[in-house]
């Protein structure tokens, strides 16, 4: 566990998040005392914007696409 006071927290926060971010515990104090807690935000899944990112985990029947005649009446 790594505990910083807030000044040094001020001054090195980018060093400190990366500390964070690599899974270590980072308390912030003031005046000696806990007051913060400093955690990595979860890695989330990329957004697949890429064709076929989806691959296997979607499923479509094989007639997703016909439109039922009771329907396909009000379209051209």
């Amino acid at each position: 566990m790594i505990r910083v006071d807030m000044h040094e927290a001020k001054s090195q926060l980018s060093r400190l998040v990366n500390l964070a971010e690599r899974g270590e515990d980072v308390v912030i104090q003031r005046s000696g005392r806990p007051v913060a807690r400093l955690v990595a935000e979860p890695r989330r899944r990329p957004v697949a914007d890429a064709f076929g990112a989806m691959r296997g985990e979607i499923e479509l029947a094989d007639d997703f696409d016909e439109l039922p005649a009771e329907l396909a009446e009000h379209f051209d």
